[in-house]
């Protein structure tokens, strides 16, 4: 088991449960904006979030931004290590460097003496395009796998810290590359008791990294490495938030309200499963009795694999001839034309869960 740090409220490692990350898009020294999008990915189920201080106008932001935010904020630093120390004193809740390119050892020093008194930990953060000069030239000569190199580098940099007497560490090794992510993490996690942030670095537009992430992140979360998580995507930050929440979920490792689960359909299909599934899951959403219900639900499109799915979560639709019969606690109650469908289904899981409070 991974040693157990404190970012705020925050538990990351020795167990607890993995927490979601995600990073702002827009200028720090934006504060409006900045707040604007911290509420979203607060919304969307985000537990840290990370912004990047690269200049005097961001730090000078960042005390506003930290006393409004509602999540623990992380500082995102590269190059000067004053802008870690502005951080530190605006009352930032953890720190992300890469030491190495932070200057010499007296500025790591520096760094890591302040976080220490303040109790704010650090996350050493190894990218793929990231690495010391003379790692990557034996990367690229084939001396070495992209994976190893970087839990190698990333557990030098957490000794360079440990010299200083700083123990509250988290590590991250992300390249593009699934494989080698996945080898990275595993290298470390047999190597080090540090918590392990994951991610894939730079995976793309939504599609491409909702797969890419899924099969990493998932690979390793199933084999029990990493304790906290972001997954990137070039586009609107909150979908990284959504997609971190539900890959959790599906994994089984965090409850995050209703799961909707629906079949593809086929030519037997002859109600509109696509639709319906997409306004249940709206409705729920949206719903404050129903929202945080931890339950499956189901919508299906036709007898073959429809009763069965319907009847083995909470409650479900199967499909029939422009109709759906309604399943509530694995019994068929009645049918409903499509019109009825979504109303129908969400009052029977009003009366399954206040029948619970009842007892």
């Amino acid at each position: 088991m991974t040693r157990l740090i404190k970012v705020k409220n925050i538990a990351i490692g020795g167990g607890a449960v993995i927490p979601v990350q995600s990073m702002l898009n827009v200028p720090t020294s934006d504060t409006v904006s900045s707040l604007r999008q911290i509420r979203k990915l607060e919304k969307a189920g985000c537990d840290l979030v990370r912004l990047t201080v690269n200049d005097a106008a961001a730090a000078k932001a960042l005390p506003e931004i930290v006393a409004k935010s509602p999540v623990p904020l992380i500082a995102d630093i590269h190059f000067d290590y004053r802008m870690a120390l502005a951080a530190l004193e605006a009352g930032i809740a953890k720190l992300r460097i890469n030491p190495g390119n932070i200057g010499d050892k007296k500025r790591v020093k520096l760094v890591a003496e302040a976080a220490g008194e303040k109790g704010v930990p650090i996350r050493i953060g190894v990218n793929s395009g990231s690495l010391r000069e003379d790692v990557r030239k034996k990367v690229l000569a084939g001396h070495l796998s992209l994976g190893l190199a970087m839990g190698r580098h990333a557990l030098a940099e957490a000794k360079a810290l440990e010299k200083y007497g700083f123990e509250d560490i988290v590590l991250s090794v992300k390249a593009t590359s699934v494989t080698e992510t996945v080898r990275a993490y595993e290298f470390l996690h047999e190597n080090c008791d540090f918590p392990l942030h994951l991610g894939i670095t730079e995976a793309g537009r939504l599609e491409d990294a909702l797969l890419k992430s899924g099969a990493g992140l998932g690979a390793l979360l199933l084999k029990g490495i990493g304790d906290t998580l972001r997954i990137s995507i070039t586009g609107p930050v909150e979908k990284e938030a959504e997609a971190g929440r539900k890959l959790l979920q599906f994994l089984g490792l965090r409850p995050y309200g209703p799961e909707v689960v629906s079949c593809p359909t086929c030519g037997r299909t002859k109600v509109e499963v696509e639709k319906i599934s997409r306004e249940v899951s709206r409705a729920l959403s949206k719903d404050p009795e129903l929202r945080d219900y931890q339950c499956k639900v189901a919508v299906m499109g036709c007898a073959v694999n429809g009763p069965g799915e319907a009847a083995a979560a909470e409650a479900g639709l199967a499909g029939g001839s422009d109709c759906f019969l309604l399943f509530a606690k694995g019994k068929a109650l009645r049918k409903v034309s499509p019109r009825e469908a979504v109303p129908a289904l969400l009052q029977a899981l009003r009366n399954i869960k206040n029948a619970k409070r009842l007892k």
